[in-house]
């Protein structure tokens, strides 16, 4: 197990650096200029100069890309181009763990909602109840996210008064509620279908079979047999879930007013602004790359039968 983990992790500084390399050059040779984005109508050619050779951005692209990574290595990613005197890191964590905290409760809302039901309607294959409920998980996952948000927002803020209309209070806020259903519930759908389908799969295998000849309980086959064959494939979905927690949508930032990364990750685009927009890349890169691994080490848990040498 600890010399895959190694040799998985040796992996990782390759990765990286195929990942940075081509951002960087995307950036850089890309349409646009940030020193024009950043005077914007006070653009002068003189003083364009003299503030691009003081960012050093006259510099070979090379030369800036290997003083960017030796910075990133130390920990450092350098200054934002947009916000003058501020740290790529100031602006990225703070934003990053409002995202994680809502993307946390909503994946919470879809697994917890999503795994029984999905593993319930499978026993249900047969009857009324399992395209029922296929059907109403499809249509809640069907609607956009710009028209539920209203609706929620209508129902629970203005008609009941139950939370604040907008804003960011933290994890236990009565205003997290909002984004957790708007965001939490399509995912059920998912989760849910990936669930059944699974769980049927296992269902027609031949040790099911034997184990219900052999007189077992069907908790018992449930729990032991059934269940945890069954996750096998939910825990790579999770597994990168977490890694996508560190974003937010868009949508959700800007009806919400949650001061996530979704929103300020946009803008950085717009405003040409390399070291953010290499720190968020190469932040996501080492989230997905660890996700992949935890799911790997995962399954060895999940199903003892898998082993990695």
């Amino acid at each position: 197990m600890w010399r895959y983990i190694l040799r998985r992790m040796l992996w990782v500084p390759f990765l990286l650096l195929a990942v940075s390399a081509m951002t960087f050059m995307l950036g850089h040779y890309g349409p646009g200029d940030p020193v024009e984005v950043m005077l914007g109508s006070k653009y002068d050619p003189e003083i364009a100069d003299r503030l691009r050779s003081s960012l050093g951005l006259d510099r070979p692209v090379i030369i800036q890309y290997a003083d960017y990574m030796w910075g990133a290595v130390q920990g450092d990613f350098g200054e934002s181009l947009r916000f003058r005197g501020k740290s790529v890191s100031s602006l990225l964590i703070s934003k990053m763990w409002v995202s994680f905290q809502v993307n946390l409760v909503a994946m919470a809302v879809s697994v917890f909602v999503g795994l029984p039901l999905g593993f319930w309607v499978a026993h249900k294959q047969g009857s009324w109840v399992d395209p029922m409920v296929i059907a109403i998980s499809l249509i809640f996952m069907s609607i956009p996210i710009m028209v539920s948000i209203p609706v929620v927002l209508w129902a629970s803020c203005l008609k009941l008064s139950l939370v604040p209309c907008s804003g960011w209070g933290g994890l236990f806020d009565l205003r997290m509620i909002v984004p957790a259903i708007t965001m939490g519930i399509p995912g059920v759908a998912g989760i849910l279908r990936l669930m059944r389908s699974s769980t049927l799969d296992i269902l027609g295998q031949d040790f099911i079979r034997t184990a219900h000849a052999k007189g077992l309980s069907p908790m018992r086959i449930d729990y032991k047999h059934i269940l945890k064959n069954a996750l096998i494939p939910i825990v790579t979905v999770i597994s990168f879930s977490l890694a996508g927690m560190l974003t937010t949508g868009f949508i959700t930032e800007r009806l919400l007013g949650i001061p996530g990364v979704g929103d300020f990750a946009i803008q950085s685009v717009f405003n040409r602004d390399y070291p953010v927009i290499m720190a968020f890349t190469l932040i996501l890169s080492v989230a997905f790359v660890v996700a992949n691994l935890i799911a790997d080490i995962a399954y060895s848990f999940v199903d003892p039968r898998i082993r990695f040498t």
